[in-house]
């Protein structure tokens, strides 16, 4: 018994090892030898003379959840689905599968770990890689050209899992998107703002947020001498520059990919810089770069990004890194991407990242309406005259942090009226009014959008008012 239950093991070591060799992509020979290795193995093990084990246990890649660990997982939520209401966000849901050609070519070279389910009716259907692209679906389906929603649900890769460093082939993503034209970089700031209004809330470290953007790395590849067709593989490689060394990712790009190795030491001398605004200021003066066009777009955005950030007051958490690539297709823009950070060892080490919690980016083409209450945004911050995006940002801010469910129009110098038909069309409550003569009384004009009353409030009293004017009246019976 105890030799068949050894035999039985060196089956599925065997049968691992096979495998894992397949994934790799090792070559034929080697592969055909461990598969010869492995049948042998199965015949000296024979027919199983007794009745056949059944295994109790979860796909590799999945887990089950406790009732302790689905407690702990639904106070996140609780705290994720708060903060994406409080912005103004409204909940949709798509089904588990698309179809097949729906998701096709939208992820880059991760397309290859899709899940394509058999044909069950006459469709090839594959289970969804994420969220974005179903959302995209989505409005395309049902013509929309604006909609700011979240979406809560599981995602499926088939992907070689790693259980011990939070990779599953089954896993939850919590999406959080903004569709439409807007003024540049004020919705772009506003997901940022998200992003560590969560991570700060949750309360699991310290955290860094790196930000790049695609027309950035499009124009130093550029210039540096890559080939148009080969932007998106060489940007895959430039991706793992969080896990392994520079030196690995420069064998890939000349090894696997093709470059020479002086394109490739060019990308390097970009792709290890990292820092804030002051970085964004010296790339603008780059004599190369500053003239490529798409490269000189990104670094004047990511200035206006920056600024928008300090308003915020979170631009302490925000780091420029060149070396953020992202590896998914679809994005064109800005991208970012949240890491955990560990306190040093000793003094002067530097801190150990534990990986990426959150992440996400800009892709154009996107669009919505919003016309029925579908949203559970109290308060809009509007204001009178132009030049004020500052101070609406401010004030938003301000209300966010307090807890009030807020928005504002993506706009620099949005007209008034526009401001209050939005709140007519999405049922909205009430308008904070910000004017250059408020900002010298120190107050803020609130105004009820159903009775049209304006009332000045004391900036420091506005979050009672708001919240006085929109709870829920109490009826003793």
């Amino acid at each position: 018994m105890a030799e068949r239950a050894a035999l039985e093991e060196l089956v599925r070591l065997q049968g691992e090892r096979v495998r894992g060799l397949k994934q790799q992509k090792a070559s034929a020979e080697q592969i055909e030898e461990e598969v010869a290795k492995l049948l042998k193995l199965k015949a000296q093990l024979g027919p199983d003379e007794g009745k056949q084990k059944f295994v109790l246990k979860t796909p590799k890649g999945t887990r089950d959840y406790s009732p302790r660990q689905m407690a702990i997982r639904e106070k996140v939520f609780d705290v994720i689905i708060s903060c994406f209401k409080r912005h103004g966000a409204e909940v949709i849901d798509t089904p588990v599968f698309e179809l097949k050609e729906t998701l096709t070519g939208k992820y880059g070279e991760d397309s290859k770990l899709i899940y394509d389910l058999k044909d069950q009716g006459g469709e090839l259907l594959s289970l969804r890689y994420d969220l974005t692209v179903p959302f995209a679906r989505y409005l395309a389906m049902n013509k929309l050209t604006n909609i700011k929603r979240y979406h809560i649900a599981k995602v499926y890769r088939r992907d070689n899992p790693a259980m011990t460093r939070g990779r599953y082939r089954e896993f939850y993503q919590c999406d959080f998107d903004i569709a439409g034209q807007f003024d540049p970089m004020i919705p772009d700031a506003e997901c940022l703002k998200i992003m560590c209004e969560i991570l700060s809330s949750l309360q699991i470290g310290d955290f860094l947020v790196k930000v790049n953007d695609r027309r950035i790395l499009d124009g130093m590849f550029a210039i540096c001498g890559v080939p148009d067709s080969k932007f998106r593989t060489i940007c895959s490689s430039v991706d793992k520059l969080d896990k392994v060394s520079w030196e690995e990712v420069k064998n890939e790009m000349v090894g696997e990919k093709g470059l020479t190795p002086e394109v490739a030491d060019h990308i390097g001398d970009y792709v290890q810089q990292h820092g804030g605004v002051s970085l964004v200021e010296q790339l603008l003066q780059d004599p190369k770069l500053s003239q490529n066009k798409q490269a000189l777009e990104g670094l004047e955005d990511l200035k206006l990004l920056f600024e928008y950030l300090t308003l915020f007051g979170i631009a302490d958490k925000i780091c420029f890194d060149l070396s953020l690539a992202r590896g998914l297709d679809y994005y064109t823009g800005v991208i970012y991407e949240a890491v955990l950070l560990q306190t040093p060892v000793q003094p002067g080490e530097e801190p150990l990242g534990v990986g990426s919690v959150a992440a996400g980016g800009r892709y154009d083409g996107l669009a919505l309406e919003e016309k029925v209450r579908t949203t559970e945004t109290q308060v809009l911050v509007a204001s009178a005259q132009k030049r004020l995006l500052e101070e609406r940002l401010k004030l938003v801010s301000e209300l966010w942090d307090a807890g009030i469910k807020a928005e504002l129009l993506y706009k620099k110098n949005p007209k008034l009226l526009n401001q209050l038909q939005y709140c007519e069309e999405a049922g909205i409550p009430l308008v904070a009014i910000i004017g250059e003569q408020e900002l010298k009384d120190g107050v803020i004009k609130l105004r009820s959008v159903a009775s049209r009353e304006e009332v000045d409030v004391r900036r420091e009293d506005l979050v009672e008012e708001i919240k006085r004017r929109t709870s829920p009246a109490l009826c003793i019976c």
